[in-house]
Parts: C-alpha cells; sequence; structure tokens
C-alpha cells in the first residue's frame, strides 16, 4: 500500500511539473506572437512612409525608416533594456546592476529562463515603433546620419526611460500618482510625437512647403496615398501585437494589466475594435480624405489607449470619435499657427491624440483601482500627460539643436531639390517614370 501511494505521489508532482512548464511554454508562446505582429507595424510604417514621400525621395524615405529598425535592436540589447531597469525612480541609477547589462547570464541563451528574451523582444518592438513615428514626420529633408544619431537617443534611451516611470513596478508615477495608461498613449505616443515637434523646430519646413511670405501652406501631396493609406491599414493589424504585449500574462488564464488590475482580451479587443471604427468616423467627418480617415482610426485608438483595458465599449468609441477629429485638425493648426511641417501629421496624431487619451482616462477613469498601488486619479495623469510631454519634446529639441550647429541635421539646399534617390540612392524606385537629371527643379522659394 506504502509503495502505490509513493508512485500515485510521484505521479501527481509529475503532472504538476508538466503542468507548470506547459504554462511557462504557454506564455513564452503568446509573447512569440505578439514580437511578430509589431513587425507589421514597421511593414506599415515602410509603406505608408514611402507612399506619403514625393518620388523623388521614395527609396531615401524607405532606407531610413529600415535603418532606423536595424539601428534599434543592437542599441536597445546594449543599453535599452538596462535603462528600463534602471530608471524606475526617475534618472537612471548608473551605480545599479541590474539583469540587463548585456554580459549577464539572462541577456543570452540561458535555458532556465524563459521570459526575459521574450519581454526584451517585446520591449524593442515598442522602442522600435518610437522611432518610426518619428521618422515620417521628418521625411525628405533630414540627413541620415543625424537621423540614426535622433532614433537612437529615442528608441534605445528617451522611450525606454518614459517606460520606467510609468510601466516599471517601482516607476514613481505609478507608486506616487496611479498613473493608468494601458496602451502606451504616453509612454510611446506622447514621448515619440513630442519628441518629433522638438526635431521639426529645429529641422525647418521642406523647400516649397510654405509660400515665400509665410503666409498660407502650400500641401507638398504625397506620391502614393493607396499606398500610404495601405500601410496605415497595416499599423492597424500590427498594434494588436502592440496592445498584446502590454498585457501580462502568465500563461495558465490568467491577464492582469502592468498596474496589476484584471483584464482580458475580450475586453481590449471589444475597445480597441471600436475606438478604431471611430477614428475612421472622426478622420472622415473633418476631411473626407481616405490618408486621414486611416490616421484617424490610429489616433482614434491612441485617444482611448490608456483604458483600452477597462472602459465601456461605446465610451472608447466616443473617444475614437474625437481622436480621428484631433489629427488632421491638429496638423492643420501646426502648419497654419507655427509653420511646421510634419509630412505624415505625426505630433498631431500620435503626440496630442496620445495626450488627450492620458487625460481622458484621468476623467473617465479617476477611482478606479490599480491593484496595489494608488488609485487613477485626474492629477496623476496630469503630472504623468507632462512628464512624457517634457521628456519627449526637451531630449529632441536639443540634441536637435546640437546636430543643426554641427551640420548634421539637414541634407543641402541642392540635394533636396534634386531629390534624395537621385543624389543618395544607386537604384531607382520608377525607372520608367523618374526624373534622372535634376533639370526639371525649380530655384527655391525664400524660405
Amino acid at each position: 500500500m506504502e509503495q502505490e501511494v509513493a508512485e500515485l505521489a510521484a505521479k501527481v508532482a509529475a503532472l504538476e511539473e508538466a503542468g507548470g512548464w506547459t504554462t511557462t511554454v504557454n506564455m513564452e508562446v503568446f509573447y512569440w506572437w505578439c514580437i511578430a505582429f509589431m513587425f507589421v507595424i514597421h511593414a506599415g510604417f515602410l509603406a505608408y512612409e514611402m507612399g506619403a514621400s514625393r518620388k523623388k525621395n521614395v527609396l531615401a524615405s524607405g532606407i531610413k525608416n529600415i535603418l532606423a529598425f536595424a539601428f534599434m535592436i543592437p542599441t536597445f540589447f546594449f543599453f535599452g533594456w538596462w535603462f528600463y531597469l534602471a530608471s524606475p525612480g526617475g534618472l537612471p541609477d548608473f551605480s545599479m546592476e541590474t539583469g540587463g547589462v548585456p554580459w549577464s547570464d539572462a541577456m543570452g541563451p540561458n535555458l532556465a529562463d524563459n521570459a526575459t528574451g521574450i519581454f526584451w523582444g517585446a520591449f524593442a518592438l515598442f522602442a522600435a515603433t518610437t522611432a518610426s513615428i518619428f521618422s515620417g514626420a521628418v521625411i525628405e529633408r533630414i540627413k541620415l546620419s543625424g537621423f540614426l544619431i535622433l532614433a537612437i537617443l529615442l528608441g534605445s534611451v528617451v522611450w525606454i526611460i518614459g517606460a520606467s516611470w510609468a510601466w516599471h513596478g517601482d516607476g514613481w508615477l505609478l507608486t506616487e500618482f496611479g498613473w493608468h495608461d494601458f496602451g502606451a498613449a504616453g509612454a510611446v505616443h506622447m514621448i515619440a510625437g513630442f519628441f518629433a515637434l522638438g526635431v521639426l523646430i529645429n529641422l525647418g519646413p521642406r523647400i516649397g512647403r510654405f509660400a515665400p511670405d509665410g503666409s498660407s501652406p502650400d500641401d507638398l501631396l504625397p506620391h502614393n496615398v493607396p499606398m500610404a493609406t495601405f500601410g496605415l491599414m497595416l499599423l492597424i493589424v500590427g498594434f494588436f501585437g502592440f496592445l498584446g504585449g502590454c498585457i501580462i500574462y502568465n500563461g495558465s488564464g490568467q491577464w492582469t494589466t502592468i498596474f496589476g488590475n484584471q483584464t482580458t482580451l475580450s475586453s481590449v479587443a471589444f475597445n480597441t475594435l471600436m475606438c478604431f471604427g471611430g477614428g475612421i468616423i472622426g478622420g472622415w467627418l473633418a476631411t473626407r480624405d481616405p490618408f486621414w480617415m486611416m490616421s484617424g482610426a490610429l489616433a482614434g485608438i491612441f485617444s482611448a489607449a490608456s483604458g483600452l483595458d477597462v472602459y465601456w465599449p461605446p465610451l472608447a468609441f466616443l473617444l475614437g470619435v474625437c481622436g480621428g477629429i484631433i489629427a488632421p485638425l491638429g496638423a492643420k493648426w501646426l502648419a497654419d499657427k507655427f509653420k511646421i511641417d510634419d509630412a505624415v501629421g505625426a505630433v498631431s496624431v500620435h503626440g496630442f491624440a496620445g495626450l488627450f487619451g492620458v487625460l481622458a482616462f484621468g476623467v473617465f477613469g479617476s477611482g478606479y483601482p490599480n491593484g496595489d498601488y494608488p488609485d487613477t486619479n485626474f492629477m496623476g495623469q496630469l503630472i504623468g500627460a507632462v512628464s512624457m510631454l517634457l521628456l519627449g519634446f526637451v531630449p529632441g529639441y536639443v540634441v536637435s539643436l546640437i546636430l543643426k550647429k554641427v551640420g548634421l541635421l539637414r541634407i543641402p539646399e541642392s540635394v533636396e531639390i534634386m531629390g534624395m534617390d537621385l543624389a543618395k540612392v544607386p537604384t531607382f524606385a520608377y525607372p520608367e517614370g523618374m526624373e534622372t537629371t535634376p533639370t526639371a527643379a525649380k530655384p527655391a522659394p525664400a524660405q
């Protein structure tokens, strides 16, 4: 009898061990596919930035976008992940030894670790997203060297510090102020959008974007609106992976947010689809332009992103409509009032809509419990929004100003008039319909 009991106990222990392993594998596979879907985001950015460029700059815009992604991966390995683990209290603690240093056991083929690489991968794709958001705003006139410096600064330093403040279990915005931002309206979209604004101030408008007297803006139209619109739709597909990566999944059917409150994929699906539809309708009401309708879909998601885990779906829809209206009107306001040439409306779509989304949750989600952290409140959301705005804008403005002073920010005027493809790229995007000499270029109007 004792032998039978012992054998039964051994079988139970084996089953429990197997069940624990299954749970671990389920978690690892879930984030693996989140990463795969986030790659679609970058296919979308590539298509819509190339479509939004004029014919003479198509390939240069594509090269810039591809290289931003490529540089983000190694820099996020060598120091980006360390910034996340070392910065929850504010500025990075350079004396802190963390598992994020590239020589640690966790940052390699450790067969006992089924978590670090998969979470690092998800955050690395978040980092690449911030760089691609910034990338679209500055097409057709930024130097590749200056762009790569700024992209690495944004993706592997600036945004990840904001993520540490907002998402890390010890992050000061979370532990002291009850910050709640499920879909990264602040930590990703606000930071990237306002970083882009800081750079655009120093970069200046494209030649011909504004009239010589600085009065009314003159749109420099995309060469391929269908391609740009298709790219924006791909972004929406990819953001389902992005939002999945914002959920903490323990592998056994339990879902929480980084803030400790329970949620489900069902909740996120309801709200994401509702604010997506609302954003398209808002963009249609404001412009009737398919480019802005799909940009409005993105802005609609960002406008509800902070509360996608808990919102009532009709509220998410209404916030989405607001975001779809904010995006084109915000871009027009920046152009008309401040002569800011944001080629794809990134500041408005990501920065303004993200700001609206963060503050909206302070209104509609006030009092919502954040697990073991302080409850959500408007003041905490406001403090977080101001922090994210400044964390994005100040480094973008200061470093781009330095690059401008040393001649690394903007391409020469002659290259801009000729087209960056003819000057920089050893092949042609449209060999049967592309000017191969700059003879058709017109003198630039006075700025």
